[in-house]
């Protein structure tokens, strides 16, 4: 399997930009939702998601809103900072610190891991493992990203000013090497974010590379955003910003287990309440 590159301080940055990332980052189309959470012939109604490095909530609050019924959905993430945001903008949501090497669930119990805008942070030798751990047999990882429409030129000049790192977006073939998922299904969805000036300056500061700059290199960068949107010519309606949903999702198959009778199933826990002792802080 390849692992990309991962770095744990730039990482890290988003804990002093929350606030920013939660006013100017885009949410997720309803239509990509649905299609991340749709198993064969979209007629899934997934009941329990775990979702990594959940951030703000900004795909949680889609996952526990209209048409979510009794979903349970446990949203993790690493940083403080992000889960604060991510109570109030998704309070029906377990809010639980957690990374996708060590998540804090129980063994086969999620029909539906998520990640969106995070898998490219993941220590996948390590991630993906867990992850088919806490999926129950047929259960299926869900991971997506929006990515800016560089194929239009002022989109791609302004990734030339805010810096467009390359990121591992693509997951299939390490998700097949590991011999735990099966096909990889893919699905592209197109969005336009509204900005005005200020939302802008925020989308811009709530990038990683951008939060780790000394302020001169910040301040710079940011003159040189307020150029490209004055020239961009839409005065008090701001700016349209194109993105493209990147979605892709594959189904986890039954693996060996010390519990397992050879049907493929794990015996349940023999404890009562065992269906709402979600969280398990190992």
């Amino acid at each position: 399997m390849t692992t990309p590159p991962r770095s744990t301080s730039a990482a890290l940055s988003f804990a002093g930009v929350a606030d920013a990332y939660e006013r100017a980052r885009p949410g997720y189309p309803d239509e990509a939702v649905a299609w991340l959470l749709a198993g064969d012939g979209g007629d899934h109604h997934p009941q329990r998601i775990v979702e990594l490095g959940a951030g703000t909530g900004k795909l949680t609050h889609s996952l526990t809103g209209h048409g979510a019924g009794d979903r349970t959905v446990v949203a993790t993430d690493p940083l403080g900072p992000m889960l604060r945001h991510l109570a109030r903008t998704a309070p029906d949501a377990m809010a639980a610190f957690g990374t996708a090497e060590q998540i804090p669930v129980r063994r086969r119990w999620a029909d539906v891991v998520v990640g969106a805008q995070a898998f490219h942070w993941f220590d996948q030798d390590r991630a993906l493992p867990e992850i088919a751990r806490v999926l129950r047999p047929g259960g299926r990882i869900a991971l997506a990203w929006n990515l800016r429409d560089e194929r239009i030129p002022w989109v791609k000049r302004l990734g030339r000013l805010i810096g467009t790192p390359e990121q591992h977006t693509d997951p299939t073939l390490d998700l097949l090497a590991t011999g735990l998922f099966g096909f990889v299904e893919q699905a592209q969805f197109r969005f336009w974010q509204p900005l005005d000036r200020d939302r802008l300056h925020d989308l811009v500061t709530s990038r990683s590379n951008v939060a780790s700059m000394d302020d001169a290199q910040r301040q710079q960068v940011l003159a040189d955003v307020d150029e490209l949107y004055d020239g961009y010519g839409r005065g008090a309606d701001g700016m349209l910003l194109p993105y493209v949903t990147h979605c892709f999702r594959a189904v986890a198959r039954a693996s060996a287990d010390p519990d397992d009778d050879g049907d493929g199933l794990v015996d349940p826990p023999t404890d009562d309440d065992s269906d709402n002792l979600l969280i398990d802080f190992r």
